[in-house]
C-alpha cells in the first residue's frame, strides 16, 4: 500500500484528520472550484430530487408561438430578431447553461476575491493561523458553492435568460417550460397566453441587451463592479471568533456562519464598488424597465386581457426576494427589485410622452452612448437633451 504523503509543513491542521482530508481535497484548486459549481447547481435546481425531461407537448406549444411573438417585439423596436433561436430546457439543464455562460463573469469575481494579502493570521496564534488557513484552502470550493447555489435557485422561478439583465454569448433564448407551466397553473393562467407573455419578455430583453448602448455598457460595468472587490483576511476569523461555543448548537452556529459566502470568502465592497452603484443601478433598471414596458406594448396585443394580469402576478413573484436575489445584489451588484422597474418603466414612458413611441424606441436603441445616467434615469429630458445635442 502506498505510503500516507506527509502533511505540507504550512498545513494547519495536520494531525486532524478530518480537517486534513478537507485541505488535502481543497489544496491545488484555482480560484474557484468548478465541479463544487456544478454539483451545487444542480442540487439547487432540482431540489435534489430526480428531475422528468422536458415535456414535448410543452417545447411544442412554446415552439409554435415563437413567430408571433418575434413578429411583433420584430415590429415594435425594429430589431432584428429572425434568426434568434428558442430552446426549452429543463432546471437542471438551465442552470448548467447559465454557469457556463456567466463562466468568466465568476472567473473574474473569483479573481479578485483570491487577489487580496496571504491571510497568514498571527503566528503566535494558532487557532488564528488555522482559521486563516480554512479561510484561504476552502475559498475556491465556498465560491463555487455559491455561485453554483445562486444560479441553481434562479432556475427553481426563472422563465428564461433574460430574468437576470446580463448579455450571453449565445443568443439563443432558453426557457424553462416547466416553470412556464407551473407558474401559468399557479395563477390560473391560460398555458399559450402565459407562453406568449414570456415569450415577448424573452425577445423583448433579446432586442434590447443586443442594442449598443446597454448590451456592452452593462456587462462592462458587472465584470468591473466583481473585479473590485477587496477581501478582507479577518472576515472570517472575527465572526467565528465571535462565536458562543456554550450558547445552542455551537455545529449549526458554525455551519450557518460558513453558509455565508461573503463572511467565509472575506468579500467586503470597496470604494470603488460604492461609486459604481448608482452607474449600475441605473443602467439595470435602463434595460428591466424598458423591457417591460415593451412587453407590456406588446403582450396587449398578442394575450389580449390577461395581459395586465400577468404582468401583475409576475411583478408579485419578483418582490419576493430569493436567496438567490440576494446573492445577484451581494455578488454582481444587480439589484432587482420593483423600485428598479419602476425607475425604468418611468423614463421610458417620460421620454415617449415627449416625442412619441417610434421616435422614443429609435432613440433608445441606436446609437452608441445612450445608456441613461444616474441623473438621467430619473430625468429623461435631461437624457432627451443630451441625445439630441450629439
Amino acid at each position: 500500500m502506498a505510503d500516507t504523503p506527509e502533511p505540507r509543513p504550512e498545513d494547519p491542521f495536520r494531525g486532524i484528520p478530518f480537517l486534513g482530508d478537507i485541505a488535502k481535497a481543497m489544496s491545488g484548486q484555482g480560484p474557484i472550484n468548478w465541479d463544487a459549481a456544478r454539483q451545487f447547481a444542480q442540487l439547487g435546481a432540482t431540489g435534489g430530487e430526480q428531475e422528468s425531461n422536458v415535456d414535448p407537448a410543452s417545447r411544442m406549444a412554446l415552439e409554435a408561438l415563437v413567430p408571433i411573438a418575434q413578429m411583433h417585439v420584430g415590429d415594435l423596436t425594429g430589431a432584428d430578431l429572425s434568426d434568434t433561436g428558442v430552446v426549452t430546457l429543463s432546471r437542471s439543464q438551465w442552470a448548467a447553461d447559465t454557469l457556463d455562460s456567466y463562466r468568466p463573469l465568476f472567473t473574474d469575481l473569483a479573481t479578485a476575491l483570491s487577489g487580496g494579502p496571504s491571510p497568514d493570521g498571527d503566528a503566535s496564534d494558532p487557532m488564528a493561523q488555522m482559521m486563516a488557513g480554512l479561510s484561504k484552502m476552502m475559498a475556491p470550493a465556498m465560491l463555487g458553492m455559491a455561485v453554483g447555489s445562486m444560479v441553481g435557485d434562479l432556475a427553481q422561478n426563472s422563465f428564461g435568460i433574460h430574468d437576470l439583465p446580463i448579455p450571453r454569448s449565445d443568443t439563443r433564448l432558453k426557457l424553462i417550460g416547466s416553470n412556464i407551466d407551473a407558474f401559468a397553473l399557479q395563477w390560473e393562467i391560460p398555458a399559450d397566453e402565459m407562453r406568449l407573455w414570456v415569450l415577448a419578455h424573452e425577445f423583448a430583453g433579446q432586442a434590447i441587451l443586443g442594442a449598443a448602448n446597454f448590451g456592452g455598457p452593462l456587462s462592462a460595468m458587472v465584470r468591473q463592479y466583481v473585479a473590485a472587490f477587496r477581501p478582507d483576511p479577518d472576515a472570517v476569523m472575527e465572526k467565528l471568533g465571535g462565536l458562543d461555543p456554550s450558547a445552542g448548537d455551537p455545529m449549526e452556529a458554525i455551519q450557518q456562519t460558513l453558509g455565508d459566502p461573503a463572511i467565509l470568502l472575506g468579500a467586503v465592497s470597496s470604494e470603488e464598488q460604492r461609486a459604481m452603484e448608482p452607474q449600475l443601478d441605473a443602467a439595470v433598471a435602463a434595460v428591466v424597465g424598458f423591457t417591460d414596458w415593451v412587453v407590456d406594448a406588446v403582450s396587449v396585443r398578442v394575450v389580449g386581457g390577461s395581459a395586465l394580469r400577468i404582468a401583475e402576478a409576475v411583478r408579485r413573484q419578483r418582490v419576493e426576494q430569493s436567496p438567490s436575489d440576494l446573492f445577484v445584489h451581494r455578488l454582481l451588484g444587480i439589484r432587482l427589485d420593483e423600485d428598479q422597474v419602476r425607475r425604468g418603466k418611468q423614463f421610458v414612458q417620460g421620454v415617449v410622452d415627449r416625442v412619441g413611441d417610434d421616435s422614443a424606441i429609435a432613440m433608445l436603441l441606436s446609437g452608441t452612448d445612450r445608456c441613461p445616467t444616474p441623473s438621467e434615469i430619473d430625468a429623461p429630458g435631461l437624457w432627451l437633451a443630451r441625445v439630441n445635442e450629439s
